[in-house]
């Protein structure tokens, strides 16, 4: 960050400069000038208590100038264009230390800015070099059809117009128009979206699709270097560049401050001298100089931003800076991805509606045996709430449709509602569709046996969650790929109003600028990079997230439970408002010194002692940013367990003897549930 604080030049992009970045945080080179200042000014100190006064200066001033080298050259660099950010403030706060001979204050000034803003160019180098992962997506190879002959070429060589042959487990290499063939592709990596999606001749698909079971050929609409990953990886390096130029609240202060101090001590020496005694205007402009140190507020800073950084990673949350601290602080709307972030990424069947007649246990048995041996995402939901099916005879896919098998000696399917007609549940199909479900029907013998429900379901906070952020005046959005359907419903159910689905990754960027901010947006996928880099602070979902996610985001929550993130703005607010009083009385200080200073009612002593007082009281201060204790009844992830529902969890509907409705699982009565957990197993009712 210290560069991007102190000069505004556009940085380069290229790919050999993104390769050479260090691997490791320690092999970072300001990280290590940073942590060597530190070792300086500590043996500095041992020195002192053992009794050599010029051991201690010479270690100071070598932790002085190891940690003055990592901003002094960007801040000196800026000056010459005219720029000044908080690099300048630092670099007068430590010139008028060693003027004064406080050599130990400079190399604490040195040290403890040195390390912030050592750590926040590590985190930008890192969100870069995390970009290529992106490219990884493309197929190292890709099989063409060239004159009626299968053709394989590298990725480079595709031209648009090309006709990709895209087998079934294959991905694509760029976008493209489907022209042959029908099949299901998982989209996830790119959309968001959580099920796969069927396409056919005329379907426009996009690179990083994965195919499912049918054979494709796609007519490319656009080469490996302009296609839509290529696309995400220029935005989400643009959006990263327009943060990295962005002022931080010392910077804006700094501004109008140094250079009105400068223009002052220089009138008090040029027209002192026209007057009076010119040595005795120019010793006070220089005590003006130094009375305008802001040492107080060069040190407060950093010192509020490692202990609140420090604290919010006890509280599961991984800030990345002090830029990222301030801006989490003042987020006024928050927006979510819903795959993976609201929801668990680990579809289930959460409801089964049987015919008139056929027990629930008998539909999830049938629907099992046919998928026992497949690899559909589908397949996995219905297996878990079955672990342990006899496999169907002959099973067949159809693509982009279902199932067909023999099961028990009569032929059986399982698909799709256009496929298979629903007959007296088309209004249960509608129904569970309109609340956001996968409607699976099942029939056997040419009769329907039964529908089943398939979600993503929320994850047990994200109501709470999502209430928690509203009743602390923060506007809440969804923002997802998935259908407008499946995002509608299950953002009511999590209490948002504003939805955006059928989103792609350059969509999302584009939404998050307009929404009112500071914007933070919340994701854990490669489809979620753009918006993440786009906002004003992207927050990524640790465990469950991408590595681009994470390494594109400016907060990670260590963990998935969404309670994190309420708790994550409180802490950020109030270490925000530590800063903005530090901010205060730093300056408040300063503009009063300096008058003070100038009409020689104080002399250089003095100045220091004030200036020592103030630096206590900051640091003092600052500390406080790291002791948040949320708020009595506040909601906080540990402070009410609860009992998280297994993934494959389901709300088994089943016929009731009495009057035939049906219910779901958790309703039954506890006689008839048992006899469904004997029959289906224990983690279908779990």
């Amino acid at each position: 960050m210290s560069a991007e604080c102190c000069d505004t030049e556009t940085p380069h992009h290229d790919s050999a400069e993104h390769s050479e970045q260090p691997r490791r945080l320690w092999q970072a080179r300001e990280v290590q000038l940073a942590a060597t200042a530190g070792l300086l000014v500590a043996a500095g100190f041992v020195a002192g208590w053992l009794g050599s006064p010029s051991a201690e200066a010479v270690l100071h001033g070598l932790a002085a100038l190891a940690g003055a080298v990592t901003f002094i050259p960007n801040t000196v660099r800026a000056l010459l264009r005219r720029r000044i950010g908080v690099g300048t403030l630092m670099t007068i706060a430590l010139l008028g230390a060693l003027l004064l001979g406080q050599v130990a204050e400079a190399a604490m000034l040195a040290f403890l800015f040195s390390i912030s803003e050592a750590l926040e160019d590590y985190a930008l180098s890192r969100t870069r070099r995390g970009l290529r992962a992106l490219l990884a997506l493309v197929p190292e190879q890709i099989t063409v059809l060239r004159n009626g002959t299968e053709t394989v070429l590298t990725p480079h060589e595709l031209r648009v117009g090309d006709h990709m042959l895209v087998r079934a487990g294959g991905r694509l290499a760029s976008d493209g128009t489907v022209r042959t063939g029908h099949s299901s592709v998982d989209t996830s990596a790119i959309t968001g979206e959580s099920m796969p999606v069927e396409i056919r001749a005329g379907d426009d698909v996009f690179a990083g699709s994965v195919n499912g079971t049918g054979v494709l050929t796609v007519e490319a609409t656009a080469t490996v270097a302009d296609n839509s990953l290529a696309k995400v990886v220029r935005i989400v390096e643009d959006a990263q560049q327009r943060k990295g130029t962005r002022q931080r609240i010392a910077d804006r202060i700094s501004r109008p401050l140094v250079p009105a101090i400068m223009v002052l001590a220089a009138l008090i020496a040029g027209i002192g001298s026209l007057l009076g005694d010119p040595a005795t205007w120019l010793e006070r402009s220089l005590v003006v100089l130094v009375a305008a140190a802001p040492c107080a507020l060069a040190i407060s800073v950093p010192v509020t931003v490692i202990a609140a950084v420090g604290a919010a990673t006890r509280l599961g949350v991984l800030v990345k800076g002090g830029a990222a601290l301030e801006t989490l602080g003042a987020v006024r709307t928050v927006a979510l991805d819903k795959t993976g972030t609201l929801t668990r990424n680990t579809p289930s069947v959460t409801e089964i509606v049987p015919a008139e007649g056929v027990d629930a246990e008998h539909v999830l048995a049938v629907a099992a045996a046919l998928e026992a041996r497949s690899e559909h995402p589908l397949a996995a939901a219905i297996l878990s709430a079955a672990p342990d099916p006899t496999p169907a005879q002959g099973v067949t896919t159809v693509p982009g449709a279902g199932l067909t098998g023999t099961v028990e000696g009569a032929p059986a399917r399982l698909g799709k509602p256009s496929w298979i007609t629903p007959g007296p549940l088309l209004q249960e199909v509608t129904r569970l569709q309109d609340a956001g479900a996968t409607v699976a029907v099942l029939e056997r013998g040419g009769t329907v046996l039964g529908i089943l429900g398939i979600r993503d379901d929320l994850r047990p906070e994200a109501a709470e969650t999502i209430r928690t952020l509203i009743d602390h005046g923060v506007r809440v959005a969804m923002l997802t790929g998935d259908n407008a359907r499946t995002a509608t419903a299950l953002a009511a159910e999590a209490g948002i109003t504003d939805v955006h689905a059928e989103l792609r990754p350059q969509d999302k960027a584009a939404l998050v600028k307009r929404l009112p901010g500071p914007v933070a947006m919340v994701g854990d996928g490669i489809n979620d990079a753009p918006a993440l880099a786009t906002a004003d602070v992207g927050i990524a979902m640790g465990a469950m997230g991408t590595d681009v996610a994470m390494e594109t985001a400016d907060v990670a929550l260590l963990g998935t439970d969404l309670r994190h993130l309420p708790r994550a703005l409180a802490h950020t607010r109030r270490a925000r408002a530590v800063m903005l009083q530090n901010i205060g009385l730093s300056a408040a200080i300063v503009l009063t010194l300096v008058p003070l200073a100038a009409f020689g009612a104080l002399g250089l002593a003095t100045v220091v002692f004030i200036h020592e007082l103030a630096e206590v009281l900051v640091i003092a201060n600052g500390v406080r940013a790291g002791r948040f204790r949320p708020r009595a009844g506040s909601t906080t992830p540990n402070a009410a367990p609860q009992r998280i529902p297994k993934p494959g969890a389901i709300g088994a509907a089943a016929s009731c003897a009495c009057c035939g409705r049906t219910a779901t699982a958790n309703r039954l009565a506890p006689s008839y549930r048992r006899r469904l957990t004997r029959k289906l197993g224990n983690n279908a009712l779990s």
